[in-house]
Formats: structure tokens, sequence, C-alpha cells
């Protein structure tokens, strides 16, 4: 009787496991699927996993961020432009590293304001009307804060060596001061900045112009002995 008994109960406990195992597998497999949402870092921040319960809801839209935005874009294609000419008028190597970590850093920024724009179903360039608006005349308007004109584009691409590091350092800082006038407009515009992710560009984007500003301005002031032999 004892023996009988011992062996219903270990059916009894074998039939359990057999009914327990598919939802054993069955937890886990809902567990694997369940969806992972990442929130894509600004440049220079990490991305991070957020709850799957996460909801799309974006901060209500300024259009003086979105026209920051756009104009920065435009702003920092010229600095990637200025860029390129590097390598083909200059042996300078502390001028090519610098305008590296320039080039790498403004094409991955440009990328951050894309996704962005995108992402609020805003276009990616600024109208000519908005561009008019801000004051610039019709044939000024292509010009951000800082830009370099045409004319001072072609006279960098012109020159070589010594004369090419002095227009290119003199234009970059130019360029980079005009970054920092656009930031600073953005802030100083009532109900502008309040996006988490635009804040956290722009306050990044001022402090990395700043510290490049002070770098070339350093080495704009060894070039000028130079000039003068």
């Amino acid at each position: 009787m004892l023996r009988s008994s011992f062996y219903l109960s270990a059916i009894i406990f074998a039939c359990g496991l057999l009914l327990a195992a598919p939802l054993s597998v069955g937890a886990q497999q809902s567990d694997a699927a369940a969806p992972v949402v990442i929130q894509p870092g600004a440049p220079g921040h990490p991305s991070r996993k957020l709850p799957s319960s996460t909801t799309a809801n974006l901060p209500p839209l300024s259009q003086a961020e979105v026209e920051f935005m756009q104009g920065m874009i435009m702003h920092h294609a010229q600095a990637v432009e200025m860029t390129a000419l590097i390598s083909s008028h200059t042996e300078n190597k502390n001028l090519r590293t610098l305008s590296a970590r320039i080039s790498r850093s403004q094409q991955d920024e440009i990328k951050f304001m894309k996704r962005w724009l995108a992402a609020r179903g805003e276009p990616l360039s600024l109208p000519m009307a908005a561009m008019e608006g801000m004051g610039m005349p019709h044939h000024a308007a292509v010009l951000m804060p800082g830009m370099l004109t045409p004319e001072q584009m072609e006279a960098l691409r012109e020159a070589q060596g010594a004369e090419f590091e002095h227009l290119f350092l003199t234009g970059m800082i130019q360029h980079h001061n005009g970054a920092l006038t656009m930031v600073k407009d953005l802030f100083d515009t009532a109900g502008a900045g309040q996006d988490a992710e635009l804040f956290d560009f722009a306050t990044d984007a001022d402090n990395t112009q700043r510290a490049e500003i002070r770098i070339m301005q350093s080495m704009l002031e060894k070039t000028i002995p130079e000039e003068k032999q």
C-alpha cells in the first residue's frame, strides 16, 4: 500500500511538471517578444532604453526651435566644406587634427538635427520666406550668422600653405562665433529651448565651439610671426 501511494504521488508530480513546462516556456517567449524602446542620445551622449509602455509624445513645438535646427544644418554644412580643403591645402598636422575633429562632430550633429526635424514632420531646410523674415536680404538669405561669403570661400580655395592656414583659422573662428550667436538667439526667444534633446544639443554645441575657438586663436597667434618674416 505504501509503495502504491509512493508511485501515485510520483506520477502526479511528473504530470505537474509536464503541465508547468509549456507555461514557463510561453512566459519566456512573451518576455523575449516584449518591444524595446531606444531613445537616441544627442551627440556625445549614449542612447538609453525606455519602458515598453513608453509612447512617442513629443513636447510642444516652437517655431524658433525648428528654424534654429534648419539654419544650423546649413551652417554646419559650410564648416564641413571648409574642412574638406585641409588635406590638399596644408601640411600642418595640428590643423589637420583639429579640422578632422570639427568635421566628424559637425557631420554627426547634422545627422542628429535631421532626425530631430524628421521626427516632427518638419522640412530639413529653411523656406526662403522665413530667412527673409529674419531681416536678411534676398541675395544674402543663404547665409546664417558667421558663415563665410562666397568671396571668402573662393579666397580659401585659392590659398595654399601659411596663407590658407591663416584664412582657415580666421574664417572658422568667425564661423564658430556665428554658431554661438545662433544658440544665444535661440535661448533668448521666449518659449524656445524647452525641448530636452535640443537643449542638450545646443548647450553641447556652444561649449564645444567655445573650446575650439580658444584652440584656433592660440594656433592663429603662432602663425602671425611667420607671416611677418
